[in-house]
């Protein structure tokens, strides 16, 4: 059973059949986001989900980053990724031609921000995420 359904730019459709969601900065107890913490963030995000399913492989859709006009601090200037961290697995019909569509599907893990704790679905998920390159990404596997 799928969360939920996605169509990429591609045409291709893909199923969301299991998702992680995070607070970016939760726990963060002093300093502010930067981009020496940013960098970390990212960094700590790619590493957890090449644990989530290591015999699949992992995309990290490079997340957006704001410069709000406040006062820098030590670290430099404030610059924030989307608030919720996101790592997803999704599976579709296999990218392979000629592989038996009934034995055989295709995997990616993602990890991905975004702005708000809503499951990504459709056509309305965010474009960065819609946009990934599947065919090249995922890899077919044996039922």
């Amino acid at each position: 059973m799928s969360l939920s359904r996605i169509v990429l730019s591609s045409g291709r459709s893909i199923e969301l059949t299991e998702l992680r969601m995070s607070s970016t900065y939760g726990g963060m107890l002093e300093g502010y986001p930067c981009k020496r913490i940013n960098d970390m963030k990212v960094n700590a995000l790619q590493r957890q989900a090449e644990h989530a399913r290591p015999s699949v492989p992992v995309h990290l859709v490079t997340p957006s980053r704001e410069y709000p006009d406040r006062t820098s601090g030590a670290f430099g200037p404030v610059e924030e990724l989307p608030s919720v961290t996101c790592i997803g697995v999704f599976g579709s019909t296999a990218v392979t031609p000629g592989l038996d569509p009934v034995l055989h599907r295709s995997a990616l893990v993602v990890a991905w921000f975004q702005a708000a704790p809503d499951v990504p679905s459709g056509e309305d998920a965010d474009r960065a995420l819609r946009s990934i390159r599947w065919e090249e990404l995922a890899e077919d596997y044996e039922l």
